[in-house]
């Protein structure tokens, strides 16, 4: 008994040192500096993140990397390297920096010249998509590498009865609300082509004259290349049109009249952040990507330091707008039971959150304080890459679409755009309307000739009722709802890509000789809000 307790003994001894030198082993080949790495790909951190642990030192060059914005990179003739970023930072950089961006250098939207697709002279859906494909041949074939970027909208494909649907939409608001006392004012962001701008202007002089008369369309791009398009298409013809080249993000002039801001397909390919969560704590981590000297990527996360990441999560925790977390880890007892186990993640799966869409939000209610929101786009995508409303990453190959399952792609070559979760953009969008606006920050100008009073409506807005409807905003002061009482507008609603469609469109006009209405069946991944 001795000598076998003995032996159990030894062994316990040796296992316990070679215990001790794997553990030593492993934590110096983590935290260990490399000399000089060769060009290979770097270590996997998908789904553990050493630099949450104090014991576990980050790679000291990611340290020593420049942290650098979109902004700051928009002077640069090419990709950098040895840089870091916020993930939103390097999907703008990769989409509009305008040397080397996606839309300045690649995109190319799909249009058929001036001419629409002749709707009634085709005879069912296949053949329909026949017209279109002869279209997209028009283009020619690509080459080799990444081909021409070619994609196309509604806007494009059903014009004009697409544009005269959403010119319909504008003109009985303001016809209800405005008209005569007020001018018919169009802002919109992202045109493109110029297309939708002319078909709502052509819309408006055809059929309202004497709206057309007091009409104003403002356009804001982003694009150099298009702002030079869309001057050329509709300046000439339309002396009321104005192109801004500037991004929205940058706007700082008030507009205080009332207006239509249109956000047409333009939304999805607005930046996110990416943030993950620590299982153990529940603290939130922002994403930063890493790009060394030999232009690998890396996703490397931190604790949150960005003050709009901040904002949008204390405002998605007061709509109660929770996290999207695996099952299994939402109680706290399962959850360390869990991370016990060898190789458990650490991090939760990655969460794309909307962050420039929130900048978006605040523009809007800061510089357009009596502004109607027009807005549409995907609802849902196909073939996004892994994580909650991850985006599409796709590019273009040989007259072929090529997804991908990876954000970090080389900048300017791919295309990547997300889809909206529009009951929570609502909830968002009305929150932000109802938050006070500073005196210095925004003046309503002249107050408008429908009012009655000049003292602030809130204090009478419950003179006719005790409680306030909730489908209506708070009224702003001197500005009456469209009923001339102190009672506040009716808050935006979603709907599908159809319903709104059936609402405003003449679907005469797009209705094959089969009876099928492609403007219909088309796009029913798409919704609107207004």
């Amino acid at each position: 008994m001795l000598r076998l307790a003995l032996v159990r003994r030894s062994c316990l001894s040796h296992l316990a040192r070679y215990r001790r030198l794997f553990h030593h082993t492993s934590r110096r080949a983590v935290t260990k500096p490399p000399e000089k790495r060769p060009p290979s790909r770097p270590p996997d951190k998908e789904n553990y993140n050493y630099e949450i642990w104090a014991d576990d030192a980050p790679d000291p060059r990611l340290v020593a990397f420049k942290r650098v914005t979109a902004n700051d990179l928009e002077k640069c003739t090419k990709p950098p390297t040895e840089v870091k970023m916020l993930v939103r930072d390097f999907i703008e950089d990769s989409l509009y920096n305008p040397n080397y961006g996606y839309f300045p250098k690649q995109a190319t939207i799909f249009t058929s010249e001036d001419t629409s697709i002749p709707f009634q002279e085709i005879h069912d859906m296949a053949h329909f998509e026949h017209e279109v494909a002869v279209r997209y041949s028009a283009y020619g074939k690509d080459g080799d590498g990444p081909g021409r970027q070619i994609w196309h909208t509604p806007t494009e494909l059903f014009k004009p009865y697409y544009g005269h649907a959403i010119a319909r939409c504008i003109v009985s608001e303001y016809l209800l609300k405005y008209f005569p006392y007020e001018d018919l004012v169009i802002y919109e962001i992202g045109a493109g082509n110029g297309t939708l701008a002319r078909d709502i202007l052509d819309f408006i002089r055809e059929e309202y004259p004497e709206v057309y008369e007091r009409t104003r369309y403002n356009i804001v791009e982003i694009s150099r290349r298009l702002v030079q398009l869309q001057r050329q298409r509709l300046s000439v013809h339309y002396p009321i049109v104005s192109v801004t080249h500037k991004s929205i993000f940058h706007w700082d002039k008030t507009v205080a009249s009332p207006c239509f801001f249109l956000a047409m397909e333009v939304i999805d390919n607005f930046a996110h952040d990416v943030i993950r969560y620590d299982y153990r704590t529940l603290e939130p981590y922002q994403g930063v990507v890493t790009i060394d000297e030999y232009n690998d990527f890396g996703m490397h996360y931190e604790r949150i330091q960005d003050s709009l990441i901040s904002s949008l999560l204390a405002l998605r925790h007061r709509l109660n707008h929770q996290p999207i977390f695996p099952k299994l880890f939402r109680h706290s007892k399962l959850r360390s039971f869990i991370l016990n186990f060898p190789l458990s993640p650490n991090l939760s799966p990655p969460e794309y959150i909307p962050t420039r869409l929130l900048s978006l939000l605040r523009t809007l209610r800061r510089y357009f304080p009596r502004h109607r929101l027009l807005l549409s786009d995907f609802s849902s995508l196909p073939d996004t890459i892994p994580g909650t409303n991850a985006p599409v990453v796709q590019t273009r190959f040989r007259n072929r679409t090529v997804p991908t399952e990876t954000l970090l792609v080389q900048p300017g070559y791919f295309d990547i755009f997300f889809a909206t979760d529009f009951e929570r953009l609502r909830d968002m969008y009305e929150h932000i309307l109802e938050q006070p606006v500073l005196h210095d920050d925004t003046t309503f100008g002249r107050v408008s000739p429908l009012g009655t009073s000049s003292s602030p409506l809130s204090e009478g807005a419950n003179f006719f009722s005790s409680r306030r409807p909730r489908n209506r905003r708070v009224p702003l002061d001197g500005v009456p709802s469209s009923s001339g009482l102190p009672v506040g507008e009716h808050k935006s609603g979603v709907f599908g890509h159809a319903e709104f469609l059936e609402t405003y469109s003449d679907l005469c006009k797009t209705r094959l000789r089969s009876g099928e209405n492609p403007m219909l069946d088309f796009y029913k991944n798409v919704k609107f809000l207004f």
